[in-house]
């Protein structure tokens, strides 16, 4: 019952609530992000979601498009702006996911949805975090986020899936506000965020 009404239930009221009251700091972070990135606040990419349905996630754009002489993109790191870091540190970017939350394209709670060209490296256990909408924030988001191994956060995703009820959301989205709090797991040692998913870490 939880999983299949009353989760997209909650989902839609507190994002709907969540977007009307954060609305004028929102705009705020907007308007610096366009100054930052020369007019692009926003970073749009497509994910697989709920089935492995692709949709197009909406952050805010912390990194510049700075590319090396050779036309490729600098390292994460390198790209990384003034404002944007800020607002990567204190997990701000990832507020207008609130949006997808309300289309229901994403959960509030849920693992956290990757880039699309990891679908061919899951194991067939690891595929099973797909059998739920992908969350703003997750079972191994508040157990080590981007400082533990990809093997143990795609686990924890798979656990979540197993384990999902009310009291798990509650006790995730509790223990979120701690996290962000306390800046932990922001970005695994040696990068600006995670490193590469490649099947084998």
């Amino acid at each position: 019952m939880y999983k299949i009404f009353i989760k997209r239930s909650i989902d839609f009221i507190v994002a709907l609530i969540g977007l009307i009251l954060l609305s004028p700091f929102l705009i705020i972070i907007t308007v610096g992000l366009c100054f930052d990135n020369s007019g692009k606040p926003f970073f749009l990419q497509e994910r697989p979601g709920l089935g492995e349905k692709l949709f197009k996630i909406i952050k805010f754009k912390t990194m510049n498009d700075r590319r090396d002489k050779h036309g490729n993109l600098l390292a994460d790191a390198e790209r990384l702006t003034f404002i944007g870091s800020f607002v990567r540190k204190t997990s701000l970017d990832e507020l207008p996911q609130l949006i997808n939350v309300l289309k229901g394209d994403m959960s509030l709670i849920g693992p956290r949805p990757l880039l699309i060209q990891y679908l061919t490296l899951y194991t067939e256990v690891q595929k099973r975090r797909h059998n739920v909408r992908p969350g703003i924030t997750g079972w191994a988001q508040v157990n080590g986020r981007n400082s533990i191994s990809w093997s143990k956060k795609l686990e924890m995703d798979v656990w979540y899936v197993d384990h999902l009820s009310f009291s798990l959301d509650l006790k995730i989205f509790l223990r979120t506000f701690k996290k962000v709090f306390n800046r932990e797991g922001i970005a695994k040692k040696g990068h600006a965020t995670s490193d590469v998913f490649n099947g084998n870490n």
